[in-house]
């Protein structure tokens, strides 16, 4: 499983869960991409129809529950999120009036203030010819327009009093997060939707790759997309907020909240996701860093493994926090045991869905345990001292994208730290045989060893052993323990580490050689593993002469 990295690891890859976001340029809807509309289905509306303080006019409340959203209405945790976000707001009776449709100025004063995203367009001289100067929501449209989510229609329209399809709302948050299907948007479609065929041809893209990032919220019913019906308050927030999701700026909602069986795609959804964790991480902007650390530790096809695994995957701004310099040594050769510890303390060897996670222990591939923390009032989960921000479901897995890396209590990133870890980490008690090339005690002749190092200080060690045999020999010696180096590999390519040390001390002899004598010694550390060292060391004992020999051993790291 360690071998496997069970890694799916990832995790570390999470996937899918927070990808950034850079806008693209839309051009303008054509004919042929905006159905035809008919007067009807652009009600007039007169300035008693339009309310003087539109709700995302209004302030914040002071409390995220209205009067008309019921504890168990679908979507009350979407819009009570973006409530006490102050991104959606109610109206100056206190009402929310979930089922009520949204016009496409009202979902751009929306994007207004759940994004901030940059510029990739400008807005012509003088606008659209229907958003004058004063109107209410004028700079929302422009914001929405120049930052790539909406685009006018044809004669320099904008229509803001037109109601938005639900079909033209995902289009526009998948065209401002610059989201792509990876796989057949027709295939991703159809396995969705039972009424994909209704989804307009300018949208089958954008529909798709927000169905794949989980953007996608149907209620009653998860796979009736409705396409052209047009967009209710309740749906905005639950699509904004899932957005928000992806963009890891808000926490996943929580498998045992019954809005989370109306997500497409989600962990708590009905359906069972179809890409694998490495391929979430790759349609991602955000794990960029993880992925190459992966590809460095060869961990590519674990990624791709059934598991399941759990991930807390790093994302590309956790990374950033670490100094420079110790990205680049976790991707040297020689500190390729590190990076892989590193990695592995990122995997749970088994799926804990969202609606599992509780507070305690959990078991990594490291064989070290993270701490999981959950606010219950909240929800939001902290893994040591790492806070999820969103999670996605993958069919090996379930991924966490966190805002820190997690660093196993025996591993240092601090260079100033690294060596005196390392030193501590490597004390064993060893086992193994001597090869003695003359003298009278069992240090020259062929016997049986054991051996040990503890580190006392800085570089410096003891390691008392003894040469098991007819004249039994104690050694007692101090040595200078010098820093892991890599040696070429005689028989590969590559590099392998060791650290070499040198030393003095003295022999302790017994039987007829009962003597206390000078010793000096010399020999190579190879960490083996994490748990074992392999210890190759030359003794001489100067007692009536000078007993030499060599003892090979292989110890057990404390």
């Amino acid at each position: 499983m360690r071998s496997l990295f069970g890694l799916s690891l990832t995790s570390t890859a999470l996937l899918a869960v927070g990808v950034s976001a850079a806008p693209v340029v839309i051009s303008a809807p054509s004919l042929a991409q905006v159905p035809t509309q008919t007067p009807d289905q652009v009600p007039t509306q007169t300035p008693e129809q339009v309310p003087t303080q539109t709700p995302e006019q209004a302030p914040a409340p002071a409390v995220v529950n209205f009067p008309d959203v019921q504890a168990d209405y679908w979507a009350l945790p979407f819009i009570q999120g973006l409530a006490a976000r102050n991104i959606i707001a109610g109206f100056p009776d206190g009402t929310f009036r979930p089922e009520q449709a949204v016009t496409r100025a009202e979902f751009a004063a929306m994007i207004q203030k759940a994004f901030s995203q940059s510029l990739v367009r400008q807005l012509p001289p003088g606008g659209f010819k229907d958003v004058p100067a004063g109107f209410w929501a004028a700079s929302a449209i422009q914001e929405a327009y120049e930052s790539g989510f909406m685009a006018g229609y044809p004669n320099n329209l904008f229509l803001p009093n037109q109601q938005i399809p639900k079909v033209q709302a995902i289009a526009a948050i998948a065209n401002g997060l610059n989201l792509t299907p990876t796989d057949s948007a027709e295939n991703i479609l159809a396995s969705n939707f039972t009424d994909a065929g209704q989804i307009p041809t300018y949208a089958i893209n954008q529909v798709a790759a927000a169905t794949q990032a989980n953007l996608v919220v149907n209620y009653p019913d998860i796979k009736t997309l409705s396409p052209d019906r047009a967009l209710t308050r309740a749906e905005a927030a639950a699509h904004l907020y899932q957005a928000l999701v992806r963009l890891g700026q808000v926490p996943a909602i929580p498998t045992n909240v019954a809005a989370a069986n109306y997500i497409v795609g989600g962990p708590g959804s009905t359906q069972q996701a179809t890409t694998d964790i490495l391929s979430l991480a790759e349609s991602s902007n955000n794990f960029t860093t993880l992925l190459s650390l992966v590809r460095t530790a060869g961990l590519e096809e674990a990624l791709k493994q059934p598991g399941p695994y759990t991930l807390f995957a790093p994302t590309d701004q956790a990374f950033a926090a670490l100094p420079p310099e110790t990205l680049q040594r976790l991707q040297q050769p020689e500190n390729k045991e590190k990076l892989l510890s590193i990695l592995r303390y990122h995997v749970v060897p088994n799926q804990v869905t969202p609606n599992e996670i509780a507070s305690g222990e959990l078991q990594t591939l490291e064989e070290r345990t993270v701490n999981v923390k959950v606010d219950p009032a909240s929800n939001q989960v902290v893994v040591n001292d790492a806070t999820v921000q969103a999670s996605v479901q993958a069919s090996n897995g379930v991924v966490y994208a966190v805002d820190r890396v997690l660093v196993p209590p025996n591993v240092s990133l601090d260079p100033e730290q690294e060596v005196e870890t390392a030193r501590r980490g490597r004390n064993y008690v060893a086992v193994g045989g001597n090869i003695g090339f003359g003298g009278n005690t069992a240090l020259g002749s062929g016997n049986f060893a054991v051996t040990s190092k503890f580190s006392v200080f800085n570089n410096f060690s003891i390691r008392p052993g003894a040469i098991i045999g007819d004249d039994t020999i104690f050694l007692v010696p101090i040595t200078y323990d010098f820093a892991f180096r890599g040696v070429n590999n005689p028989v590969g390519g590559g590099s392998f580490p060791v650290s070499p040390y040198i030393g003095a001390g003295v022999s302790i002899g017994t039987g007829d050689n009962s003597d206390v004598s000078f010793l000096l010694t010399g020999g190579l550390d190879y960490p083996l593993s994490r748990q074992f060292t392999v210890n190759a060391a030359v003794n001489a004992a100067f007692v009536d002469g000078a007993d030499v020999g060599l003892l090979l051993g292989i110890g057990y790291n404390f």
